[in-house]
C-alpha cells in the first residue's frame, strides 16, 4: 500500500502505524471469516442453572468478599439517543397537519410504534417537562386541537433549536419518573443500583465511556444528583469517565478495497464500534469489574432483585477465581503428582468450561504443566444469559476456531453464516440471549493486570456497509467488547431471570413495568 507522508503524517496523528492500517485493509481483502458454530449453549450443556441455595451461598461468598477487594461497575455509555426516537423522525417530516389526523397518518402507514406513542403518551417520564416547555412557548397549548398537540408535542422534543432529545446521551435522558414529579436519568439509576452490591467503607466506583463533547453534561449531571444519591445510599461515589480512543479508529474503504478518501484527500477513519472500549478496560485497576450497558436499568422497585444477581455472579467469580489461582500457585511448582495434574485439567473442563486436547496425556510432564497453566492463567468472565424472547443481539454458543479448539462465545448473529442450513439450524435452537451482564477477574494469581488486548480473536470483526457523501464505502468494526474483545477469557455462563434485562432500544420501551412507578 503506497501512502504519501502527508497520509503517514494523519495515521501517526491518530496513534496508529502503517503496518496497523494495513493489516485492517487486509482484513477488507480476505473477508472475514463466519463464526464456525458447534451448537448452541442450553442448560447444563454451557449455562448453568442455579438453585435457590446456591444462589443463597455464593451472595454470602460474595459479601464476605467485597469489603478486601476493589470493585468497579464499567458502563458503555457514550451512545446518542437518536435510534430511540427512529420512528419519529419521519412523522415530522411527512405528516401534514392540514390533510389528516395523526391516528388517520398512523393506520394509512400501519405505524404500530407511533400507535404505542401516543396512546402512552402521558405515562412518558418527559411528558410533563416537554408540556411545560410547550405551554411557554405556546400559551395557548390547551386550546389547541388534539392533533396539533401531539404534533407540536414531538417537536418540542425532537427539533434541534428545542429539546433535541434525539442528540441527547441516552444516559442522561429523563428515564423515570417518580413521586412529585422527580425525574431520574439511566445515570443516576446506575449509581442507585451500583450501590446496592458494591457499596462499602470505600467509594462505590463507577466507569462511563462517553462522547468528549458531551463530558461536561455527565459533569453538570452528577454535581446535580451526588448529594441527593448518597444521602439515599448512605454511599460515597468515585466516578470517572474516558472516551474511545482515537487510536482505535479504523479505515474506511472503496467497495474494491482501497483506501476512502474524504473530499480533501485525507484518509476516512471512522469509529470502530464497542469493541474499541477495551482500550478503556484495559486502562481502569480493580479485582472485579461489572460490565453492563448504560440503558439497561430499572425503576428503584425492581433494584433488589437485580442486584441479587449480581452478586450471585460475582459470587460465582470469586469461588472460580480463588480455586483458579491456588492451582495457578501449584503449577509454579514442579513437583506435582499426576493426580493433581488430572485434577486441574477436570476443573479446567467441568468449571471453566475448556476442552482439553485428547492429545493432553501423551505430553511430556513439562507441556502439560505449561499446557494448563496456560489455559488458566486468563482473565474470567462470568455472564448472565436470559431466556431468549426474540430480541436481536448475541447469544452463547460453543464455537470451533481455526486451530480446532472449542470454547464457548458470545456471537452476534452478523457472525454467523446464515446461508449455510447447519449454521443457521443452530441459531434458531438458541434457547438464550446475551443480555450484556458481565462481571470479570483481570488480574493473575499474583495481582498483576492481564494486558486484555493479548487475549482478543483479531478476526472476530464485522465489515458493513455505509456511505459517505452519496459513495459507497466499507467500514470496519472491531471485535465487540463482550464477543471477539474476550474470545480467548475463560468463560461461565449462568442463566439469570429476565427481570435482570430490561434495555431502553426506542422511546416505547420506557412504557414497560420495570420502568414504569405505578
Amino acid at each position: 500500500m503506497n501512502f504519501s507522508e502527508k497520509d503517514i503524517l494523519q495515521i501517526e496523528t491518530k496513534g496508529l502505524t502503517v503496518q496497523k492500517v494495513e493489516q485492517q485493509i487486509r482484513l477488507f481483502e480476505n473477508g472475514i471469516p463466519f463464526s464456525n458454530l458447534v451448537s448452541e449453549a442450553t442448560i447444563d450443556n454451557g449455562i448453568l442453572r442455579l438453585s435457590n441455595e446456591e444462589n443463597t451461598r455464593l451472595i454470602s461468598r460474595f459479601e464476605a468478599k467485597k469489603d478486601a477487594i476493589s470493585i468497579l461497575k464499567f458502563v458503555p455509555a457514550s451512545g446518542a439517543a437518536t435510534r430511540m426516537f427512529k420512528f419519529l423522525y419521519p412523522f415530522l417530516e411527512k405528516y401534514n397537519l392540514k390533510k389528516k389526523s395523526i391516528n388517520s397518518y398512523i393506520n394509512t402507514n400501519k405505524n404500530k410504534d407511533l400507535s404505542i406513542f401516543f396512546v402512552g403518551l402521558e405515562k412518558f417520564p418527559f411528558y410533563n417537562i416537554v408540556r411545560a416547555r410547550l405551554k411557554d412557548a405556546y400559551p395557548n397549548f390547551d386550546e389547541l386541537s388534539i392533533d396539533e398537540q401531539g404534533f407540536k408535542f414531538v417537536q418540542m422534543m425532537l427539533d434541534s433549536d428545542k429539546l433535541d432529545y434525539g442528540n441527547f446521551p441516552k444516559g442522561l435522558l429523563p428515564f423515570h419518573e417518580y413521586k412529585n414529579q422527580v425525574i431520574s436519568t439511566a445515570f443516576e439509576e446506575h449509581l442507585y443500583e451500583s450501590a446496592l452490591y458494591s457499596s462499602s467503607d470505600e467509594p462505590t466506583r463507577l466507569h462511563f465511556t462517553i462522547s468528549e463533547k458531551h463530558n461536561h453534561k455527565f459533569d453538570e449531571e452528577f454535581a446535580r444528583i451526588e448529594k441527593k444519591v448518597e444521602d439515599k445510599t448512605g454511599s460515597k461515589f468515585d466516578i470517572s469517565f474516558s472516551y474511545q480512543k482515537e487510536s482505535t479508529d479504523t479505515i474506511a474503504v472503496t467497495p474494491k478495497n482501497k483506501p476512502f478518501r474524504n473530499e480533501n484527500g485525507s484518509l476516512l477513519f471512522r469509529p470502530s464500534g464497542h469493541g474499541a472500549l477495551i482500550e478503556n478496560l484495559n486502562d481502569l485497576d480493580a479485582d472485579i469489574v461489572f460490565i453492563k450497558n448504560i440503558d439497561n436499568v430499572v425503576t428503584y422497585k425492581y433494584k433488589t432483585e437485580v442486584a441479587k444477581y449480581k452478586k450471585v455472579l460475582a459470587g460465582m467469580l470469586i469461588e472460580i477465581q480463588e480455586q483458579a489461582f491456588k492451582y495457578l500457585n501449584i503449577l509454579d511448582d514442579d513437583n506435582l503428582s499426576e493426580e493433581l495434574l488430572i485434577e486441574i485439567a477436570e476443573f479446567l473442563a467441568n468449571k471453566l468450561n475448556v476442552r482439553i486436547s485428547s492429545e493432553f496425556e501423551k505430553y511430556s510432564r513439562k507441556y502439560q504443566i505449561e499446557y494448563l497453566a496456560e489455559k488458566l492463567n486468563r482473565p474470567i468472565r462470568v455472564c448472565g444469559m436470559v431466556k431468549n424472547e426474540g430480541e436481536p443481539g448475541g447469544g452463547p454458543y460453543w464455537i470451533k476456531d481455526e486451530s480446532g479448539n472449542t470454547s464457548l462465545q458470545i456471537v452476534e448473529s452478523a457472525q454467523i453464516n446464515k446461508k449455510s442450513k447447519h449454521q443457521k439450524d443452530i441459531l434458531k435452537g438458541a434457547t438464550h440471549f446475551n443480555p450484556v451482564d458481565l462481571v470479570c477477574s483481570v488480574k493473575n494469581h499474583r495481582g498483576e493486570k492481564f494486558d486484555l488486548r493479548k487475549f482478543v480473536d483479531p478476526k472476530a470483526a464485522f465489515i458493513s456497509m455505509k456511505t459517505k457523501t452519496g459513495k459507497d464505502l466499507k467500514a470496519l468494526e472491531l471485535p465487540g467488547l463482550w464477543n471477539g474483545s474476550m474470545a480467548n477469557w475463560n468463560t461461565i455462563f449462568i442463566e439469570v431471570p429476565l427481570i435482570t434485562f430490561n434495555p431502553v432500544k426506542t422511546v416505547n420501551d420506557l412504557l414497560k413495568a420495570p420502568h414504569q412507578i405505578k
